[in-house]
């Protein structure tokens, strides 16, 4: 279990180090100082999980996750993560995605509502859970989240949509 989490802590320190390194340029050398890059580091967010919900009230299915998240974004919304949690059924998962916010409505008090929609792998439904989710032939996963969030200075929380199985309500600390 603990080099499982070592494993984690590591690819997300690298991801964050590649990331938040000196800005990407797709663009040539010659206009590498007028054009932004699409991968430029804008910020990132560590996010935990508050409340959730199962739309059907099964008796091996958990509403603590757990959840522990680390997000990174770029100048131009999009971004990339990993979250370590309980899955619905009480076993250590992590998921690793990509992703692109969208703004819906901003006021003048910095409060922004906003979309967003990630996809990646999700790794650990196993044993007698393993076929609760599509796909988990070798015990990976795709997965593909939808939410909808708002943003007030550095607090974001968010409202995830696990495909037809429930919805977490999510909230984190933009730095």
């Amino acid at each position: 279990m603990r080099s499982r989490q070592r494993k984690f802590g590591a690819l997300v320190l690298s991801t964050s180090l590649l990331l938040g390194s000196a800005p990407l340029s797709l663009a040539d050398s010659s206009n590498a100082r007028t054009s932004r890059s699409p991968l430029e580091f804008s910020h990132a967010l560590i996010q935990t999980s508050l409340y959730t919900r199962h739309f059907s009230r099964k008796p091996e299915h958990t509403n603590n996750q757990q959840l522990i998240g680390l997000e990174l974004h770029s100048t131009d919304r999009w971004l990339a993560g990993g979250a370590r949690l309980k899955n619905s059924f009480n076993q250590a998962t992590v998921y690793l995605y990509a992703g692109r916010e969208f703004p819906f409505w901003t006021n003048g008090n910095g409060v922004t509502i906003r979309g967003k929609l990630t996809a990646g792998l999700l790794h650990g439904y196993r044993g007698e859970y393993r076929d609760k989710i599509p796909f988990n032939r070798f015990g990976i996963a795709p997965a593909a989240l939808p939410s909808i969030g708002v943003r007030w200075g550095r607090l974001e929380s968010d409202v995830i949509l696990f495909g037809n199985a429930g919805f977490m309500l999510i909230a984190g600390l933009r730095f």
